[in-house]
């Protein structure tokens, strides 16, 4: 039996099989050579195609043990590695590197696209973090999923655009190994924001070979990366540079300008390994932002045109961590120390000439913060009740140094008159779990976890009434149960509770910026808010090559306010309940061909029924999307593969009166290997030119000629046919 179906078999059970191959050590957290043929917790068809695996330079054997030494055979029990396992859940499950590498991605957040159900769009220039669409929510930039990078959160509280914003344009796809996806709040370690769900971003610690990637395409594209193994002392490092530059289709040249850089040393310590990673990022671009649509339909600007040509900004975010992997004390510990310092200064014009009829609406959102923590588990082999577990203790200490926060008119891409607000905030947050995985019986195992929660947050505004400090903390229990396997096949029920943080200055506002002289005029909001869910699930591996998994799942929050960073106040909200249900299927249908497909369908309601409100429906909240695709290799040096990415038409309106248009594209790929250090590829985005919208919202805006404001579709277009051509030369 060769390792790949050995993995497929024991993803299929759970990773619950043993066997003895031929192969190296695995350290704690390391991933096996065979990773690269596991996808959503099961087999990857096609994914050893010529010219679709692993992408060169990355380790492709099985990791070794640090000190280099390899063992002729080994015994390979199947435990746990530490962090989120694709046998949690029917939904949960892992991409690899080479899951990547068959992707065409337009842009970095599209990483996330490859967790089924997950849309990744932008309504602004693409300096901008972007904006996610799951499981029946309009996410905005982050809120209600977690996402973290190497430990480190992306979520940033208490932001100047909007709260859990999260920019992943600094992730460079090529050093990512892997991302661990859970969807629902179902486990102990998922932290803030984590209600929808959560992922877990891996960059590599190993490179074998060095890479340079030059790619050039239309609209101004171009892009340089550089990855690289250096010798700087015992150990191994890794180092990526990256400089890029696009200017899309718009009528104002978006001129986006970015230059990313990582550089990661690992070495040995005693029964385990240490690491310090360095990584920088700084971006800055011109923005052509959503356009009213009678503005397009009236000829007064381009379908790519811009109302405000001076909307745009800069960003950098750096950081430093150390992560720890060893044994301790019997069991496995895993800790992440991390300092970020992170800036968005943003210019923004959403409403055209509405509040100022003469200078117009933009407005600047600085964000400038200092973000420290310290978080980590310690899992250890036990016995429960007699049976055989695993007892799993873990911790995440975090805090937020804001300074300043900042809402303020703007003209031409300046400051302008006085700010709106103008707050410091420090944010801190502390939180211990425990996590119990029970093996009851052979086709029977439990996880029940309890997470604690506490908050402190103190903020210190220039309007004195919005000024003060206040504490909040929660308990939120979860239990999962897994049976099976019977006939390759395992049935899944979870439930669990999850939450978000509010905005910390919504959580202490009394006066509204925009009525500063009036007592009163704001109420603080709730610091933390609870989120409850349950999914029914199944899945397995019905015929050969095929692996499927079918969820049920419901999700109720108990409010959905929103501090709206354009006004400086929170948007006030009603409790909600979303449903749905997701099928995800890879198929690997010939040694040359490989299948996938990805359904969702939501139902999203608020479900308070206020006399003077006219409907139940969540606006923008996704109710149906769907993925397909297919990959192609093994005909010598020629690979391929076209995927297609259905986002289904949401309402607009809460009594659904107005609704956007659905959105279908497709992309393409072909590439040519012509020996083993050299590759081209083509990547053709909008494939077939639509001609549609990324993004669409029903409010009122005013252009400069209108008497007074007008409710219409404002919509940010999809991009036109891009190519790109890439060159990878390894060394």
């Amino acid at each position: 039996m060769g390792l790949g179906r050995l993995i497929e078999e024991s993803v299929a059970s759970g990773f619950r099989c043993t066997r003895v191959v031929a192969c190296a050590v695995l350290m704690p957290g390391s991933i096996a050579a065979a990773s690269a043929q596991t996808v959503s917790g099961a087999s990857a068809p096609g994914a050893a195609m010529s010219g679709l695996a692993t992408p060169p330079g990355l380790a492709a054997s099985a990791p070794q043990a640090l000190s280099g030494d390899v063992l002729d055979v080994v015994r390979v029990v199947a435990q746990r590695v530490p962090g989120p396992d694709p046998g949690d859940s029917a939904s949960a499950g892992v991409v690899t590197a080479s899951d990547l590498a068959q992707r065409s991605l337009a842009r970095p957040a599209e990483v996330l696209e490859a967790i089924p159900g997950m849309i990744t769009t932008q309504h602004s220039g693409a300096g901008k973090a972007n904006q996610y669409f799951f499981r029946g929510f309009n996410l905005d930039h982050g809120t209600d999923f977690e996402t973290t990078l190497d430990g480190m959160p992306m979520n940033l509280r208490t932001h100047a655009h909007g709260q859990g914003y999260t920019d992943l344009n600094m992730i460079i796809p090529e050093l990512v190994s892997r991302i661990d996806y859970l969807k629902g709040p179902y486990l102990a370690s998922q932290g803030d924001f984590a209600t929808a769900g959560s992922a877990a971003i891996r960059y590599v610690d190993r490179l074998d070979r060095d890479v340079l990637a030059l790619t050039a395409g239309n609209q101004g594209f171009g892009r340089a990366l550089f990855m690289g193994a250096p010798q700087l002392a015992e150990g191994r490092t890794v180092a990526a540079l990256e400089v890029g530059h696009e200017n899309g289709p718009w009528v104002v040249p978006e001129n986006l300008r970015r230059i990313n850089a990582v550089v990661r040393h690992t070495r040995a310590i005693e029964e385990g390994q240490v690491s310090i990673a360095l990584m920088g990022y700084q971006a800055g671009w011109r923005a052509t932002n959503q356009v009213p649509s009678r503005a397009i339909a009236q000829g007064l600007i381009d379908r790519f045109g811009s109302i405000d040509p001076t909307d745009g900004g800069q960003t950098h975010r750096y950081s430093l961590s150390i992560d720890l992997v060893r044994q301790w004390a019997g069991g496995t510990l895993r800790s992440t120390a991390y300092a970020i310092d992170s800036v968005l200064d943003l210019y923004s014009n959403f409403t055209g000439f509405m509040a100022d009829r003469v200078n117009g609406d933009q407005v600047r959102q600085w964000d400038r913060r200092k973000v420290y923590g310290w978080n980590g588990h310690w899992s250890v082999p036990a016995r429960s009740f007699g049976r055989e577990a695993e007892t799993i203790v873990g911790f995440d200490l975090r805090e937020d140094r804001i300074d300043p926060v900042v809402l303020q008119p703007a003209l031409g891409g300046s400051p302008f008159g006085v700010a709106t607000r103008r707050d410091r905030v420090r944010e801190t947050s502390m939180a211990g779990w425990v996590e119990q995985r029970v093996q009851w019986t052979g086709w029977l195992r439990s996880i029940a976890g309890l997470r604690l929660v506490s908050y402190a947050f103190d903020v210190d505004s220039n309007l004195a009434a919005n000024s003060g400090r206040r504490t909040a903390s929660m308990g939120l229990p979860k239990l999962s149960l897994v049976a099976g396997p019977w006939a390759r096949t395992e049935i899944f029920l979870n439930g669990g509770q999850g939450f978000h943080s509010n905005d910390a200055r919504g959580a202490l506002a009394r006066v509204d910026p925009a009525t500063p002289n009036v007592p009163n005029s704001a109420a603080p909001v709730t610091p933390l808010v609870r989120g409850t869910g349950g999914e029914l699930g199944i899945r397995g591996a019905w015929l050969p090559g095929w692996q499927s998994s079918i969820s049920l799942w419901t999700l109720a929050l108990a409010s959905e306010l929103v501090f709206d960073g354009d006004t400086g106040t929170t948007v006030p909200g009603r409790p909600s309940r979303r449903e749905g249900l997701e099928w995800s299927n890879r198929y690997a249908a010939r040694e040359w061909l490989a299948l996938e497909f990805d359904l969702a369908r939501t139902r999203a309601r608020f479900t308070d029924h206020p006399l003077d409100n006219p409907g139940n429906r969540i606006p923008e909240a996704l109710q149906s999307t769907a993925a397909a695709g297919a990959s192609v290799g093994g005909f010598g040096a020629w690979s391929g593969g076209i995927s297609m990415r259905y986002f289904g038409s949401r309402p607009l309106l809460e009594d659904g009166s107005m609704r956007s248009a659905s959105t279908l594209t497709w992309n393409a790929q072909a590439g040519y290997r012509f020996d083993r250090s050299t590759r081209v590829r083509l990547d053709v985005f909008n494939l077939f030119n639509r001609h549609a919208d990324e993004i669409s919202y029903y409010y009122a805006s005013q252009l400069r000629a209108e008497a007074s404001p007008v409710n219409d579709i404002l919509a940010h277009p999809m991009a036109s046919r891009a190519l790109r051509a890439s060159l990878v030369k390894t060394f």
